[in-house]
């Protein structure tokens, strides 16, 4: 995130500088809106240029993508709007020098001025932050890698509760029925004979009998 605002910083500011580069002396004191986008191609003459189809014309090309390019957080946008720059710009130069004979710098108001160097440096900007931001690209691969989980962490006032039923209590289960409720112990069976460890009651029919069901009694030896 840090990198992309950053990124989108810079390449703002290289468009800035770029659209601004024209409305300033280029050359001898001539603008750079003064030049014709047609004399990059045919050659630099000394006619005058209205200002939407001057050299204007591709540096507002340039700063449109570099501002879909932001929305977009394309890197390829904001890096073809730097090459657009800087390509119109290094052929204005190669048609001067051609025109001129030879390109100079100084500081009398003669050669190179001001303005290529602010188209040149909006160029680079852009090509800057391009190389700065992040783009989607990486953005969605880095959600990819990391690991999803079914659902969030319960808040700290909560730290029981667990869906799908959000019940609050130490949950085993993740089944939307209630658990089966299990019958209290009540003992042994009385009838079960796996279970006659003691003397049982008598049944009916058979409450007069005295005899032990226990320790039934036992006949006498026979002398």
């Amino acid at each position: 995130m840090i990198r992309n605002i950053l990124g989108s910083l810079v390449a703002l500011a290289g468009a800035a500088s770029a659209v601004l580069s024209p409305f300033r002396d280029w050359y001898d004191g001539r603008a750079g809106q003064d030049y014709r986008v047609r004399d990059l191609f045919e050659g630099i003459t000394a006619t005058e240029s209205g200002v939407l189809v001057s050299i204007l014309l591709p540096f507002l090309f340039a700063a449109l993508l570099v501002i879909a390019g932001v929305v977009l957080r394309s890197r390829i946008a904001v890096a073809l709007a730097g090459l657009v720059v800087l390509g119109f710009t290094i052929l204005w130069m190669v048609r001067q020098g051609q025109a001129a004979g030879a390109l100079t710098v100084g500081g009398d108001g003669a050669g190179l001025q001001v303005g290529v160097v602010n188209a040149l440096a909006g160029g680079v900007l852009m090509l800057i932050g391009a190389l700065l931001m992040r783009g989607r690209g990486a953005a969605r691969a880095r959600r990819e890698r990391e690991p999803v989980e079914p659902y969030g962490a319960p808040p700290a006032d909560q730290v029981d509760m667990w869906p799908p039923t959000q019940e609050p209590g130490m949950s085993t289960h993740t089944s939307p029925w209630p658990e089966p409720e299990v019958d209290p112990y009540t003992g042994p069976d009385p009838h079960d004979p796996r279970t006659r460890s003691y003397p049982q009651a008598p049944p009916p029919g058979r409450a007069g009998d005295p005899r032990d069901p226990v320790h039934p009694p036992q006949r006498p030896p026979e002398g």
